[in-house]
């Protein structure tokens, strides 16, 4: 399935509100992990289910209940009701093409975001639907599979470092949307030693695979374009938006999340200026390379046309012609043409043509 279009499985004219995954189809068991703290005191296991978090839930606390999978549309429902999600709000978590954004609702907020990976193996980017439901002392991360990039949040959770453990749900959010923001610059990186191969393997001998790697590079820069760009809007929503759920303190380091993701924009966007550059600079080559080609064939064919008019003299058929029955004909011909050959390769390298 296309990583740019996905296809789906909702019925047009559908009730708003109706829970249908839109996404690959999997059939892995959901996973359910909580990370429950205050203070010095830490809980994290694995959950059977859903309703066992409840009673963990209680002001002063921060629990973070993690879901890895949201194919199952009745755990989905579940969980909505156990939280009072709205029923909109689970229709977005369940369609894996939403763009990213935020909403503030009485309860909770939502946010949807973008988590991106590098396949080294088929150098391909691909990304991950994570929806945030952020109460006041509960959140929520929903995700298509196992496996993600905040690891090193569950580490400073549970070594206590810095301010993770005293600092509430909303600078978990931000621990969570930080995380996902520092890995695009791996991704960035990737592409960019990418660039720096090609355009050393351009400057050294251009090649006709050279213009499929620069669409393949291309490509993938558009792909993460497509789910960086929409978050500069949401984190930037987040800022100036008056949300119960964001404290001032929290909003000073949503700030800096903004600059670092402004600064992964603006390198997405200088690596398509330096792609495009690479790309004029391989068709360069190839032109140059044809006209030097160029240049040598005609060369030879200049070189050859006045020994063809001498040719073409001598092999006229006629009785009487001057020098035929010379002794030194031939040799004074074949002369000639080494002289005339001298020469015009004379005139050429004066001309540096050459």
């Amino acid at each position: 399935m296309s990583r740019l279009t996905r296809k789906s499985t909702k019925t047009a004219g559908s009730a708003p509100g109706t829970l249908i995954h839109v996404g690959e189809k999997k059939t892995d068991r959901v996973h359910l992990s909580m990370m429950h703290y205050a203070g010095a005191e830490l809980i994290e296991q694995s959950l059977d289910g859903i309703e066992t978090a409840l009673p963990r839930l209680k002001p002063g606390a921060t629990t973070w209940i993690n879901i890895d999978g949201i194919h199952d549309v009745t755990l989905i429902e579940q969980i909505g009701r156990l939280f009072h999600i709205h029923p909109l709000t689970l229709e977005d978590i369940l369609n894996t093409t939403m763009r990213p954004k935020d909403e503030a609702f009485d309860e909770y907020l939502f946010v949807v975001l973008k988590m991106v990976r590098y396949d080294a193996t088929d150098c391909l980017i691909t990304a991950e639907q994570i929806s945030l439901i952020l109460g006041e002392n509960v959140l929520l991360s929903f995700q298509e599979a196992a496996g993600d990039v905040f690891e090193p949040v569950r580490e400073r959770i549970r070594k206590g470092k810095g301010r993770i453990r005293t600092a509430g749900c909303d600078y978990l959010a931000y621990a969570l949307l930080d995380a996902i923001v520092d890995h695009y610059y791996v991704i960035l990186e990737k592409l960019g030693e990418r660039l720096e191969a090609l355009e050393e393997s351009i400057d050294e001998d251009a090649d006709a695979g050279m213009r499929e790697e620069i669409h393949d590079i291309r490509r993938e820069l558009i792909y993460l374009r497509k789910q960086v760009w929409p978050l500069r809007e949401v984190v930037a929503h987040l800022l100036k938006g008056d949300n119960p759920f964001i404290g001032e303190t929290t909003g000073m380091f949503l700030r800096d999340v903004y600059d670092h993701t402004i600064q992964a924009i603006d390198t997405i966007e200088s690596f398509r200026d330096t792609l495009s550059s690479l790309q004029d600079l391989y068709l360069s080559t190839i032109s140059n390379r044809m006209n030097e080609v160029m240049k040598v064939l005609t060369i030879i064919a200049t070189i050859f046309i006045p020994i063809s008019f001498i040719a073409g003299i001598y092999g006229m058929n006629f009785s009487h012609m001057p020098e035929l029955g010379w002794h030194w004909g031939y040799l004074t011909v074949w002369l000639v043409i080494i002289a005339v050959v001298v020469a015009m390769l004379l005139f050429f390298k004066r001309k540096k043509w050459l």
